[in-house]
């Protein structure tokens, strides 16, 4: 049975996945690397690191320019700089969230994770001992002050305003930090469904569901709007509705995959990068 198209008729909900779809976390997150880097370059502690620390800590954040001034702990290709860093960083997230096992794991938040992945980074990056406990505290946090897209504050009024929907989260995010980033970004969501409410991580179903009967609503009467086209599977599976968005290198499944082409066939809107993010969405709702 084909459902019937999105509109604001056929749905009461729009449920957010936040990291990627809603805030652009690769360049907030490599702003607050690169600037804490910088921050520390010109402290007093600085000439008190290991001179392999420095070098590496100079080279990493100054590029060409710190290459030119040492010869030893340069810049590793692979490496790919700051961005780099914060996409490791992320991966440690999703490859974390995806193997816990509520029934065999003890909870830890999104907040703790991004603690001790951040230390374990900095050392494997050869940057040990280069920021003190408060300062790792304070780095950590970099993910409650994320900027959204350009097009997500504008969409939310359009849903929120025209088309009279509920916009909820629908985040592996903890609940501390979706409210920081709700505030930060001007998302105005009206409701923050975090994966630390129902004590597990999508793709669970735990979260799916929990949010939609958080929400007081059947799974059908509401749509994910998500950037990840397995975030969007798992959401399918359980009966929500689906948007996705495409954002820039968010996306794992590639285009010439067969699981790719098959999700044109199901997704409910398809909005590729350049049509207008969530203000093409609300548009194609008739917000």
């Amino acid at each position: 049975m084909t459902s019937p198209p999105l509109s604001t008729s056929t749905i009461r909900a729009l449920a957010f996945d936040i990291f990627g779809t809603t805030v652009d976390w690769r360049t907030s997150v490599t702003a607050a690397l690169t600037d804490a880097a910088k921050a520390k370059l010109a402290s007093p502690s600085f000439s008190s690191l290991p001179s392999g620390t420095q070098a590496r800590l100079r080279s990493l954040t100054l590029g060409d320019e710190g290459q030119s001034k040492t010869q030893e702990g340069g810049t590793r290709k692979e490496d790919g700089g700051w961005p780099g860093f914060a996409q490791a960083w992320r991966n440690a997230y999703s490859t974390f969230t995806r193997s816990f096992d509520a029934a065999r794991d003890p909870w830890k938040d999104v907040d703790a994770l991004h603690r001790e992945s951040l230390a374990s980074l900095l050392g494997q990056w050869g940057l040990a001992g280069v920021f003190d406990e408060q300062e790792l505290d304070k780095l950590s946090l970099a993910w409650h002050f994320l900027d959204p897209w350009a097009d997500v504050q504008e969409g939310m009024r359009r849903f929120r305003e025209v088309g009279g929907l509920e916009t909820a989260s629908l985040s592996n995010g903890n609940r501390a930090l979706l409210e920081d980033l709700n505030g930060h970004a001007g998302l105005a969501l009206r409701r923050l469904c975090s994966a630390e409410d129902f004590g597990a991580y999508k793709p669970s179903p735990k979260v799916y569901l929990g949010t939609c009967e958080a929400l007081g609503l059947e799974p059908g009467q509401v749509a994910l709007v998500a950037a990840h086209m397995g975030d969007l599977a798992a959401a399918r599976n359980y009966g929500l509705r689906t948007i996705f968005v495409e954002r820039p290198g968010e996306e794992e499944w590639k285009p010439d995959e067969e699981r790719y082409l098959r999700a044109k066939e199901w997704v409910d809107i398809w909005v590729t990068q350049g049509e207008g993010g969530f203000e093409e969405v609300a548009r194609r709702l008739g917000c």
